[in-house]
């Protein structure tokens, strides 16, 4: 007589929802089915309303198209970018869950050195349910994991560590370069996988890509705002790199942690390094400006949440950076028509959003 197969619960099953921002149909959800099936998905179609967008079968899901986006917050959807995959901002704001792990559609499962398959979300959960160590680094990476531990020297004090707020992911095949790089090593490819997770040091910003990514909602959420980029703006490419250096700086003042390294995914096609250099020149001129903006900032001690840190970062960007160019006053509004926006979704008194999600697809 055989012992019947206790069904194993995904981890945080009904605490976590899968954001993707996409322009196709998800075919690329077949290939991730075994780990991403269990969970519920935000699908925010960029581009044309009208086009049909087809979901495998056996998903849950909602689907919101820019009909939905403004219908939804209305005069607010103006903060809501499109003709770009900042749009996917949207579906954090829309969530009801603690925590969001967002990807790409050109990404795929990738492979261990062992040719095993990584279960990317799983990593991505045991980084945020982790703590994280920015106020002294520890050189064996994170101690936390099995088999590693605080090195000798290491201040018993701060071994409790911080809770972690965002979980970033790498990837493998096709590397995150701009259009400059792109063009100049055309044929280069990741193929170094380096088995480590770290915290990333208070005080440092970091080039945050939002193809492979984990955060808690519930302790950064208002602060993952994709900026205002692609069709009528000045700048694209450069939406997840915002969210990260504004997140940074607020995890850093609140004492929360920003963790880097596994799980890698496989990044299957590169983008147009001419589009690309079209969107990104700005940026790669601006940035020059922006890092040494961010690498000032401090917040005052009435800055105790992120949406107050949040305001009071839009301002120093309107003040510090509208000199730069006056899309930053533009996007330093939208900061805070974000916000706003969040707020009146996220009240406890409002429910979900009804979007074009399909019974018959759960």
């Amino acid at each position: 007589m055989t012992t019947p197969v206790t069904p194993v619960t995904p981890p945080l099953k009904d605490e976590l929802d899968i954001v993707i921002p996409t322009i196709r149909n998800l075919d690329f959800l077949e290939m991730w089915r075994p780990f991403f099936q269990p969970y519920h998905l935000i699908i925010v179609q960029d581009g044309d309303p009208s086009k049909k967008i087809n979901v495998p079968e056996g998903f849950d899901y909602e689907l919101y198209n820019r009909n939905d986006i403004n219908r939804i917050l209305g005069p607010k959807a103006s903060c809501i970018s499109f003709k770009d995959s900042a749009c996917r901002c949207f579906g954090f704001m829309v969530s009801k869950k603690k925590y969001i792990y967002t990807i790409d559609d050109d990404c795929f499962v990738a492979k261990d050195p062992t040719g095993k398959e990584i279960n990317a979300l799983q990593q991505h959960i045991h980084n945020l349910l982790a703590p994280s160590t920015p106020f002294f680094f520890n050189t064996l990476y994170d101690p936390y994991r099995e088999g590693a531990d605080f090195v000798r020297g290491y201040p018993f004090s701060m071994r409790e560590g911080v809770p972690t707020a965002i979980s970033h992911g790498l990837w493998l095949n096709i590397p995150d370069y701009d259009a400059p790089t792109q063009l100049v090593k055309p044929r280069e490819r990741n193929t170094r996988y380096v088995d480590a997770v770290m915290t990333i040091p208070k005080g440092t910003l970091f080039p945050m890509c939002g193809m492979n990514l984990g955060f808690d909602r519930e302790l950064i959420g208002p602060a993952m705002y994709f900026g205002l980029m692609g069709d009528g703006q000045p700048i694209g490419r450069y939406d997840d790199m915002w969210a990260g250096w504004c997140a940074k700086v607020i995890c850093d003042h609140l004492s929360l942690g920003v963790k880097t390294g596994l799980p890698y995914i496989w990044h299957s096609k590169a983008s147009n390094p001419f589009v690309n250099l079209k969107k990104e020149y700005k940026g790669i001129y601006w940035q020059e400006e922006i890092i040494p903006f961010f690498q000032k900032v401090a917040f005052s001690k009435e800055s105790t949440t992120v949406q107050k840190c949040y305001i009071e970062l839009s301002k120093m960007v309107k003040e510090k950076l509208s000199p730069v160019d006056p899309y930053f006053q533009k996007l330093a509004d939208a900061m805070v028509t974000w916000i706003e926006a969040w707020e009146e979704l996220n009240t406890p008194a409002k429910s979900a959003p009804v979007a074009n999600s399909d019974p018959k697809k759960k």
